[in-house]
């Protein structure tokens, strides 16, 4: 029980994005030790190749992201999760990060069941596993919307956008030489949707505030109606007509001052951005 109570007080410990990599890796290694066990499981939460089949077990569409063929591909997707979901919770809070997510996890299963659909013979009649859609979405949303942002790759630093355009590539590239061409698919899928959500967010539309909105209704259809709570007695109340009603300011100074900041990166860029505001934004970001 201690060793349990010790997992859980690390667990509570980790950052928001830390304790979605912590789940992705829990399940991940969860289903392996299922898959050893009944071999048949492992085929229950992986995205089956044809709509029909997909109907039949409709989570699927949300738990392949959460599974993996092997370590090495555990490995990499949580690294790059790591750093570039970090990157973006500098500009965006938590909620959009998930929301971003999820919506490229979906995205990859409409392009891989689609594909799946038009091009049966060529895509193959593999399942599909692995969160990379999700992953694309986070890092091409970040090398669109901060292109000229520099990274450091071990031995030299490389633009955002360059990052970008060698993993459409390769995806690409993975396609038309019929190299896991179900995957490469859903490595699409995430990427359109992260390029999107950028391009949207520079124009100054939230598009993952829509769907985070979209999500919450949808979970809302499983939740039970509150009870309703009986009406009170109305009762007349007498107010001074001299009282002053207060009206509560419509943006506070420091939105203000992040729209103003993300106004300037929208007409220049991000490099355009002073130390200061640069810091200001940073720690807004945190909040």
């Amino acid at each position: 029980m201690n060793f349990i109570d010790d997992l859980k007080r690390k667990y509570a410990t980790q950052s928001a994005l830390g304790q979605l990599i912590v789940i992705i890796v829990a399940v991940t290694l969860g289903t392996w030790l299922l898959g050893w066990i009944v071999p048949a499981a492992y085929k229950w939460f992986s995205l089956p190749a044809g709509l029909w089949a997909t109907l039949l077990q409709p989570w699927s569409i949300l738990t392949y992201g959460f599974l993996h063929s092997d370590i090495i591909h555990l490995f990499f997707n949580m690294l790059i999760l790591w750093s570039f979901g970090g990157m973006m919770l500098n500009f965006f809070n938590t909620r959009q990060l998930f929301t971003l997510f999820f919506a490229g996890i979906l995205s990859g299963a409409a392009f891989f069941l689609l594909g799946v659909s038009l091009f049966p013979s060529f895509v193959g009649l593999a399942s599909l596993i692995g969160a990379s859609a999700g992953v694309y979405a986070v890092v091409i949303f970040m090398c669109a919307y901060q292109p000229e942002t520099e990274v450091r790759l071990i031995f030299f630093n490389l633009k955002l956008k360059y990052i970008g355009y060698a993993l459409i590539v390769i995806s690409l590239a993975g396609i038309f030489g019929r190299l896991n061409v179900g995957g490469n698919l859903a490595h699409l899928g995430g990427a359109a949707i992260g390029y999107y959500a950028a391009i949207k967010m520079k124009e100054g539309i939230d598009i993952l505030k829509g769907l985070a909105s979209m999500g919450d209704s949808f979970m809302g259809l499983f939740k039970s109606s509150p009870k309703k709570e009986k009406k009170a007695k109305m009762k007349t109340v007498y107010r001074n007509k001299n009282t002053k009603k207060s009206t509560p300011s419509n943006k506070s100074e420091q939105q203000v001052k992040i729209d103003s900041i993300l106004d300037k990166i929208s007409a220049s860029g991000y490099e355009s951005l002073t130390k200061a505001e640069k810091d200001f934004l940073f720690k807004a970001g945190k909040d």
